[in-house]
Order: C-alpha cells, then sequence, then structure tokens
C-alpha cells in the first residue's frame, strides 16, 4: 500500500507543479484568467493528505514480532 502511495505522491506533485506553471502564465496575461488560480488547489488538498499519511506511516507500524527458537 506505501509504495503505491507513494508513486500516487509523485505524480500529484508532477501535475501540481504543472499546474502552478499553467497558473502562472495565465496570471501574467493582460487579462487574467482568474479561476485558473484555483485550478493548484485540488492537487495540493491531495498531497497533503498523502503527504501526512507518508509521513505518519512509520510510527505506526507494527512493532517487530519476536521470533520463536
Amino acid at each position: 500500500m506505501s509504495r503505491w502511495m507513494r508513486q500516487f505522491h509523485r505524480w500529484v506533485s508532477a501535475f501540481f507543479v504543472l499546474s502552478v506553471i499553467a497558473t502562472t502564465i495565465a496570471m501574467a496575461q493582460k487579462e487574467p484568467i482568474l479561476w485558473m488560480s484555483y485550478v493548484p488547489l485540488l492537487p495540493l488538498a491531495v498531497l497533503s493528505l498523502t503527504g501526512i499519511y507518508l509521513f505518519a506511516l512509520p510510527y505506526f507500524k507494527r512493532p517487530p514480532q519476536a521470533r520463536r527458537a
């Protein structure tokens, strides 16, 4: 599960970077497209949720089981 989550987090971060670049270009126009300023918010919210999960994952792992002789 965590491997899939890490890969998903990487892809969403790439999409977030692209959306920020697109928003910067849209805002630099003579007549800016105002709704473009909201585009990066969805991937940012997903990044925050997956990032919190990935950050907390090592703290909630089960301790290793004692081996039986």
